[in-house]
């Protein structure tokens, strides 16, 4: 075989293939709407939105423009939301340090109560109560 027929055959296989393909697609398509269908497409009008809606949809607002109330409103939800978690994370610091702070003040007065009694007993001169007056200097 030379380059002409492998050319030729190849192109009567593309024709053909189209030509099949194109048959089955008008085929599958009627001119008449079944009773579904026609409940399809109202469904499909109140879940798509018109197209002079749908036109506007993706543009950007313009720099200088003003912003919608919806715009507004949600910037403002997402700026509370942020405050309120802000305000709980900086709570929650605050009342673990508050925490700490007392538990080292406990620790704290333990120690040295401990060893306030560790130096009376030490020092303990028999007499009650203690004190330094009552030691008699010779």
């Amino acid at each position: 075989m030379n380059w002409k027929e492998i050319l030729f055959l190849s192109c009567l296989a593309t024709f053909v293939l189209l030509f099949v393909l194109e048959e089955s697609d008008s085929a599958a398509v009627g001119t008449r709407k079944a009773v579904g269908e026609e409940d399809k497409e109202s469904v499909k009008k109140k879940i798509f939105i018109q197209e002079s809606d749908a036109s506007n949809f993706f543009k950007k607002r313009g720099k200088r423009a003003t912003k919608s109330r919806d715009e507004l409103n949600a910037e403002t939800r997402q700026m509370l939301i942020a405050d309120e978690q802000r305000r709980e994370y900086f709570e929650e610091q605050r009342n673990e340090f508050e925490n700490f702070v007392k538990e080292e003040h406990k620790e704290q007065q333990e120690r040295s109560r401990e060893q306030i009694e560790q130096w009376r007993q030490y020092h303990y001169d028999g007499l009650y109560p203690s004190y330094m007056y009552n030691r008699h200097h010779i």
